[in-house]
């Protein structure tokens, strides 16, 4: 397949990206620009933005286009599942791992890897990626073969990492080699101008997916869709129209399908932290680690509950100073049980009492 044309100068650089305002317009000049090189980039911007199409039209637009375009989401695994997930592991490395595993960098080979929410990982794994950025290489989990990729990198971050950095939560020459590209998405209230053509394109959208002919909108629906402030940015508004085109009655947007905050009826509600009960994250995650298996994988139980296993004692030692008696008595187990399941892990360990 050849690469999709990159000459154009104004416009979208693919399909699908929807906007022509200034702010986009300079994102479109540097996807184009960028995408003819090998070059690390870094995408900033707030949730909801559309990072990661800007990622894939990046990808699309290159030379590596017939090759994979990888996504991981490192603010959704936890240090040890994330370090599996990126550089794979080898059979025996850890309880639970069954068979050798590749990694996503292996699995991008000749392709992109696109890292969501770089700013959560941690130090240990900013050490491992720094490493592939440099050197183009690495070692699986539980291994000493070292595994060399010609993988493009293109990282994402919801938040300032120059404060990330100087708060030392993030390794300031990780960011200096991922941030040789960087783009900064405008948030949505920041292109107003683009919205009547978002709003366009989601109801044909959704019109069509659920057999809807929602052609229409409202002018004072548009005007308080154009007024509203936009904390979750494009995101939001996709799920306002979808919801609208679902409760329309006729072909048109109206003022009284949207929600309460956008009409103005309502203050917005603050946004902050949003606990989940652990029933709720219980069920997520094994839900992921079944879809992540595989219909074939007959090893569930390793897969699952070992891994699960594993990160609880690790961060039961490391919240009692690795004291094991204290980890023990935390845990409600055997002291020789907790050190048989210590060393069956490989965790860190120090002396205890």
């Amino acid at each position: 397949m050849q690469p999709f044309p990159n000459n154009k100068t104004s416009g979208p650089p693919l399909p699908g990206l929807i906007g022509a305002g200034p702010a986009m317009e300079e994102v479109y000049r540097l996807t184009r620009r960028v995408a003819g090189s090998n070059a690390s980039v870094l995408l900033l911007g707030e949730t909801g933005t559309g990072k990661e199409m800007i990622a894939n039209a990046i990808h699309r637009l290159s030379d590596r286009n017939s090759s994979p375009f990888v996504r991981v989401n490192c603010g959704a695994l936890s240090e040890s599942l994330l370090e599996s997930e990126l550089f794979g592991h080898v059979r025996g490395a850890f309880t639970g791992a069954a068979s050798n595993r590749t990694g996503r960098f292996e699995a991008a080979h000749t392709g992109t890897i696109f890292l969501d929410e770089i700013n959560s990982t941690t130090p240990h794994l900013q050490v491992k990626l720094l490493r592939v950025l440099q050197e183009r290489e690495f070692e699986r989990v539980g291994d000493t073969t070292t595994i060399r990729v010609d993988t493009r990198v293109i990282a994402a971050a919801n938040c300032d990492l120059l404060v990330e950095v100087d708060e030392r939560r993030f390794r300031e020459d990780l960011y200096w080699r991922l941030n040789v590209v960087p783009i900064e998405l405008p948030p949505l209230r920041q292109r107003r101008e683009d919205i009547p053509a978002l709003v366009a394109h989601f109801l044909h959208l959704y019109s069509v997916a659920n057999d809807r002919f929602v052609v229409h909108i409202h002018p004072e629906a548009m005007q308080a869709l154009q007024e509203y402030h936009w904390p979750g940015n494009v995101r939001e508004l996709q799920n306002y129209v979808e919801r609208a085109v679902v409760m329309a009655e006729g072909d048109e947007l109206t003022l009284e399908l949207l929600p309460a905050t956008v009409r103005g009826t309502e203050p917005p509600r603050k946004r902050g932290p949003q606990a989940a009960d652990f029933e709720s994250l219980m069920f997520a995650l094994v839900q992921q680690g079944i879809a992540e298996a595989g219909a074939n994988d007959e090893n569930l139980h390793s897969r699952i509950v070992d891994r699960v296993e594993r990160e609880l004692i690790a961060q039961v030692l490391a919240s009692v100073g690795h004291v094991q008696t204290k980890a023990a008595v935390r845990l409600g187990i055997n002291r020789n049980t907790l050190h048989k399941k210590i060393r069956d892990y490989e965790l860190e360990t120090s002396p205890s009492s």
